[in-house]
């Protein structure tokens, strides 16, 4: 199989200085080839990847989509039987690519791998954006194994091993090419934030499948591009996950779930004011009126899935989290 390392970048000069060597040397082999994605960056990271590393392609996109749309332009000039999305502040281990390669070889409805993805600042614990593989619960609300909201654990090799997951993470994404295109690839309405989660969800409309490989490690940074605490990404994540819940949710269960959802919304904003956080509690209010205004178009694109009715792992991941306090992923009781 030929692949694709492809790393999206927007001014990111010190991020590929720092990481871009470890992804080079950990991924030399024969059917690999390295390209970086430019985003209509306005610093000078695309001439000094042209000089320091000149074994890596170049492609640059005319303006700056966000990921979903960078991605989506960016791939149309790669062929490649497979799509090694990787974050620009990503750090590879040796073999990191013999697992995920093995896992596709052996499982030809496989579409989709992640790896597990440890934070960079912590090595011994899980990082934020993906852990061990993610999931969501009825209402939407991703988690992951190793990581409960903001509650990381530490790795202990306790998921170490290939199951079946709902969303990889975008941040350490491959895919099969065929299959990408055949879903139109990335929603570039959602910007970035989620997309992963959305296109996941369509390939599995698919009939195919999505695995977690535990035993390919990279290290994360994490909020690189937005911050945590940044209420552009609040926003984000708060809208984008309502357009994946109207685009793919079983006809059935469209609007009582929304209707949940939204109130649940409105309790974590009453939680962000209780945390002096009034500018998040606004994000999420943005968040529902930018929700209304795209909600005929996300409705036209409802035609392009075909939606199932299995699709989440626990009820509500809320209830078990803030409520029943469970901060593990071991100890969520399912459904």
């Amino acid at each position: 199989m030929k692949i694709a390392i492809v790393i999206l970048n927007w001014n990111g000069k010190t991020l590929l200085e720092k990481f871009l060597p470890s992804i080079i040397n950990f991924s030399n082999q024969k059917n690999v080839e390295i390209y970086v994605a430019d985003n209509a960056s306005t610093d000078s990271s695309v001439q000094f990847v042209a000089t320091q590393f000149p074994t890596v392609k170049i492609v640059q996109n005319a303006t700056n989509g966000g990921y979903a749309k960078g991605y989506n332009e960016a791939l149309k000039h790669i062929n490649a039987d497979i799509y090694g999305l990787v974050n620009s502040d990503i750090e590879v281990t040796e073999h990191w690519l013999n697992p995920i390669i093995s896992t596709f070889e052996k499982n030809a409805n496989t579409a989709i791998i992640q790896p597990k993805i440890l934070d960079y600042k912590n090595k011994t614990a899980f990082e934020y954006a993906g852990a061990g593989g993610g999931f969501i619960d009825k209402f939407g609300y991703p988690f992951c194994r190793g990581r409960v909201f903001s509650k990381l654990e530490v790795d202990t090799s306790q998921f170490n091993d290939e199951i079946d997951i709902f969303w990889a993470s975008g941040a350490c994404f491959f895919i099969r090419s065929e299959v990408f295109n055949k879903v139109l690839g990335f929603d570039e309405d959602y910007f970035a934030h989620q997309e992963e989660i959305d296109l996941c969800w369509r390939v599995q409309n698919l009939g195919k499948t999505i695995k977690y490989v535990g035993t390919s490690t990279v290290y994360h940074v994490g909020g690189a591009t937005l911050k945590e605490e940044s209420p552009r990404k609040s926003f984000l994540n708060f809208r984008n996950s309502l357009f994946s819940l109207v685009k793919n949710l079983p006809k059935s269960k469209l609007i009582p779930i929304i209707f949940v959802r939204m109130i649940l919304d409105g309790v974590a904003g009453v939680k962000f004011l209780f945390e002096l956080r009034p500018i998040h509690t606004l994000a999420i209010i943005r968040a529902h009126v930018s929700f209304y205004y795209y909600l005929p178009k996300m409705f036209k694109k409802r035609k392009l899935s075909i939606q199932n009715n299995t699709y989440f792992l626990v009820n509500s991941i809320v209830w078990q989290h803030f409520i029943k306090k469970v901060n593990t992923f071991k100890a969520l009781k399912k459904y």
